[in-house]
């Protein structure tokens, strides 16, 4: 990433949140280090709201932006300490995270509790995110006591609390130029994980093996960490929709679905496809795999501006139940398996979700009651799937098939761009890889 770009974005969003607020103090804090066993931390990984204003990687770090008449921009954060550098890497400390980052004060984080009452003193409105976790709201609730002890002074406590995230989460929604560079590597980086992984995949492999190879390619080629765990689920696993034990063997004849992605800089990348392990598709198991493939082509096309966010849902589901009346999984006019959502019983999540700094990103799906309109920067998933377990009332020849086609798709003035697009999907292509390492 563009270190100097990052940060004058990161600076242009604390100006624009500024001008949001109006007149009050934000209070955004950063994600605590967390322990995973007895002294072994969990990799850390910073809040995606406070990366978003900041560009701070560190933990025990808190942001305070006072908007109104003369804005500023505060960060707290933990002091230099050779003992712990020497252990942990070194720190930024305030004066070195000021001039890095372009904040105009910073002060150790210890100094948060006798700062902050100070900077909530008269101000109309405070915002941060209230219910997220219990004990910010513990200490928010503590600095707001203080205020309201100095009332008989003639200091005012702010009479408003705002949750943060409603105009945080607006702004996340459109990706700006930086937001979607990042993203486009992110996708490369997760197409040729996967196409990685086509070609490392044989009957006899155990799906941790093929897990490995895409863990492998996401580190080789920069990103940090995978987005969220991969699902890499052979045959009946496959109709699991988070599946996570990754340790069965593959088998031929099977279909081996793959949802993984990584994450770059904090953005993420989610992608799955699903192939045969011995290479060829059979029959029955093409039949639902270029139906899911039709499915995902017209949700993809109903991805442009002015159209509604469940348009591309609605284009799937309608493909999909004619798919489904064709091929004997449901019974009756396809307006009366929707109607009725009979197809659910083989397709039962939506087809996408927003994109970005979160796997599941920011933003709402619905304004004013009504879905909202898909705007060019809006980055979201379009994944139909086909999920087929045994019944009695299903042809034994789909039974246990599970598959999901899933790209990242970003809106443009004059449609969609499909960011991993590169990921192998056609049949043809799919049958020429697997297997070819």
């Amino acid at each position: 990433m563009d270190t100097t770009s990052n940060l004058s974005r990161c600076a242009e969003r604390r100006h624009a949140l500024q001008r949001r607020i109006g007149k009050g103090i934000a209070f955004i804090p950063t994600a605590p280090a967390r322990m995973r066993n007895r002294d072994s931390d969990y990799l850390y990984r910073f809040d995606s709201y406070f990366y978003y204003l900041t560009g701070f990687p560190e933990p025990d770090a808190a942001l305070a932006l006072v908007a109104g008449e003369e804005p500023r921009s505060i960060l707290f954060c933990r002091q230099r300490n050779p003992e712990r550098e020497l252990w942990d890497g070194v720190r930024h400390g305030p004066e070195g995270a000021k001039a890095a980052y372009g904040f105009d004060e910073a002060y150790p984080v210890e100094a948060l509790d006798e700062h902050m009452p100070k900077l909530l003193a008269n101000q109309p409105a405070l915002c941060y995110a209230p219910g997220a976790d219990a004990l910010w709201d513990a200490r928010v609730m503590g600095w707001l006591n203080e205020v309201r002890s100095h009332s008989r002074a003639g200091v005012t406590a702010p009479a408003e609390i705002r949750d943060v995230r409603s105009d945080l989460d607006e702004m996340r929604l459109i990706k700006d130029d930086g937001e979607l560079a990042v993203m486009r590597r992110a996708a490369a980086i997760s197409a040729a994980a996967h196409e990685r992984a086509m070609r490392a995949t044989r009957p006899g492999r155990s799906e941790y093996e093929i897990e490995a190879e895409l863990l492998y390619e996401f580190r080789r080629r920069g990103a940090q960490f995978p987005a969220y765990w991969p699902i890499v689920a052979g045959g009946a696993n496959a109709c699991i929709l988070h599946y996570r034990d990754n340790n069965a063997r593959l088998a031929g004849g099977d279909l081996l679905l793959i949802d993984a992605g990584c994450e770059l800089d904090g953005y993420a990348s989610d992608v799955t496809r699903s192939f045969p392990v011995s290479g060829k598709f059979s029959g029955p198991q093409r039949d639902i795999y270029e139906l899911v493939l039709a499915a995902q082509a017209a949700a993809i096309a109903a991805v442009k501006p002015g159209n509604r966010w469940d348009e591309p849902h609605d284009a799937a589901v309608r493909t999909l139940a004619q798919g489904f009346v064709d091929l004997g999984l449901c019974r009756g006019t396809v307006e009366k398996v929707i109607e009725t959502e009979d197809y659910k019983r083989f397709y039962m999540h939506r087809t996408g979700h927003w994109l970005g700094l979160d796997v599941h990103d920011a933003g709402e799906y619905k304004s004013g009651g009504e879905w909202r309109r898909l705007e060019p920067g809006m980055t979201l998933t379009v994944e139909p799937g086909c999920y087929i377990r045994p019944a009695d009332d299903v042809p034994r020849r789909f039974w246990n098939t599970g598959v999901r086609v899933e790209d990242d798709v970003v809106v443009t003035p004059a449609g969609c761009e499909v960011l991993t697009a590169a990921a192998p999907k056609s049949v043809r292509d799919i049958e020429a890889l697997v297997g070819r390492a």
